[in-house]
């Protein structure tokens, strides 16, 4: 009866933690497109207007944004900026 009683809680702790989990990552690709939107204007102004419109274009692709953001933490940046960046500050 002890053994029987012991599955069954952690069956259901099994069972909240996979609910947990997929409530905790469902909005995450929708929370990533709000901030690459809202970054979206800097990086047009940045790196010009193709240049900056291919940059935010690929960084909205879920799964090719987070990888050229992971490859771009080691190798720096893919597109890079315009030359003549002071007269934007």
């Amino acid at each position: 009866m002890n053994i029987m009683r012991s599955i069954k809680k952690a069956l259901i702790k099994r069972a909240i933690k996979r609910t947990l989990t997929r409530r905790v990552l469902r909005p995450l690709p929708i929370i990533g497109t709000g901030a690459v939107v809202a970054l979206a204007l800097g990086t047009i102004r940045r790196k010009g207007g193709l240049r900056g419109t291919a940059d935010v274009a690929l960084d909205l692709i879920p799964i090719v944004g987070i990888t050229k953001t992971v490859i771009e933490a080691f190798r720096g940046d893919f597109i890079p900026d315009k030359k003549n960046t002071a007269r934007l500050r």
